[in-house]
């Protein structure tokens, strides 16, 4: 199989797995203890069944939405995704321009492997900037300076990982960051050469944004699990939050919004969106999925803020089917990560072209010319 030959995310997410020692496969594709989140993120999107229209003029269509103070020309954007550099050595430049070629918001995250000095000269994209806060407070609140500089239009603060999730997948592969050879993983290794050869042979794996300021996962070898656990400051509240949106002072989303006491919180702090996410179901196993938390979210709050939805999405009718409920828009995590991994920026250009393509048939299919169309009235429920 080749990128060319992939048509949608399961393609891709085969592709991958061929193409990736399994320890680095397993770091995108798995989730928390059972990974029972992980498998109803998307499986909630089955609970509603899509009702078309017929005889429309569908001469013309438009899928653009604004999104973070941001024109966008279809209302699907890259999530933040950490160490792109481990999937494929071009890493997050890559999926940097494949987003912006396919004009939609680029997210970088704090745990990138390229600086966000370097993404912010290398596209005109639109561009985001996660936001984890360290217990190094000085450093945390660098990096928005630091976003200024470097021209991103918005920021979100991630909120639901003070402690990492029980990736047991992760324990299992012995999945460390650099990536070392261990007994669970030297076959693995050994018969991935191409993924290694491309890793020994390119820039020295940094943790670009960190770097000079935070040994682990530069300097020294560590566990995401036991970088998250050592680093991230599990005292933060909404005092801190409302502090990061002030020093920001532009578009600004909470993302990790499950509840609709929390999804209120972030207007009363003056964020511009919320973004539902359980985390890809990397976080609290059991936690329901952000499709079925999202008509709730939107009747209390979809009149005063964004409402983003980030979890399961693998299809053009994933992407109706949330906006219809409300969102604003949807994002994609680990269906552009399995690309980059099978293919690089390419890869990423043609999942993002696939999903694309999509949405704009699965929107004339239901007698739709305009995104704006899509209402509850388009949806029935189970």
């Amino acid at each position: 199989m080749r990128v060319k030959d992939c048509n949608n995310t399961a393609d891709f997410r085969k592709l991958a797995r061929k193409r990736l020692p399994a320890p680095l496969f397993h770091y995108i594709d798995g989730g928390s203890d059972d990974e029972m989140s992980l498998k109803r993120n998307t499986e909630a999107f089955n609970n509603v069944r899509l009702i078309p229209d017929a005889l429309a003029d569908l001469s013309s269509m438009d899928l653009s939405v604004n999104v973070l103070g941001q024109d966008i020309d279809w209302p699907v954007f890259c999530s933040p995704t950490g160490m792109n550099r481990l999937f494929h050595h071009d890493g997050e430049r890559a999926v940097c321009k494949a987003a912006e070629k396919s004009k939609t918001l680029y997210s970088l995250s704090t745990l990138s492997n390229v600086s966000i000095e370097e993404i912010g000269a290398l596209t005109a994209g639109a561009k985001c900037f996660q936001l984890y806060i360290h217990k190094d407070r000085g450093l945390s609140y660098a990096f928005i300076e630091r976003c200024k500089q470097a021209n991103f239009s918005s920021l979100c603060l991630t909120v639901d990982t003070l402690v990492a999730g029980n990736r047991e997948r992760d324990l299992v592969s012995g999945m460390v960051i650099p990536p070392k050879l261990t007994l669970n993983s030297l076959l693995s290794f050994m018969t991935h050469p191409l993924w290694g050869l491309n890793f020994l042979t390119s820039e020295k794996f940094d943790m670009a944004n960190v770097s000079g300021h935070v040994e682990e996962g530069s300097k020294k070898l560590t566990s995401v699990i036991d970088y998250i656990n050592k680093q991230f400051d599990r005292s933060i509240t909404w005092k801190d939050a409302e502090q990061a949106v002030q020093a920001w002072g532009g578009p600004f989303a909470i993302k990790g919004i499950m509840s609709v006491e929390d999804a209120r919180r972030a207007i009363d702090i003056g964020a511009s969106a919320v973004m539902i996410s359980n985390h890809g179901g990397r976080q609290l196993d059991g936690a329901t999925a952000p499709f079925d938390q999202l008509p709730a979210i939107v009747d209390a709050v979809g009149d005063k803020i964004e409402v983003i939805l980030d979890g399961g999405v693998r299809r053009g009718t994933h992407v109706l089917k949330a906006l219809a409920m409300g969102a604003k828009a949807c994002m994609v995590g680990r269906g552009y990560l399995y690309a980059l991994a099978a293919g690089g920026q390419p890869g990423v250009e043609r999942a993002l072209t696939l999903l694309r393509a999509e949405v704009e048939r699965d929107m004339i299919l239901m007698g739709c010319s305009n995104v704006k169309q899509l209402n509850r009235s388009k949806l029935h429920f189970d």
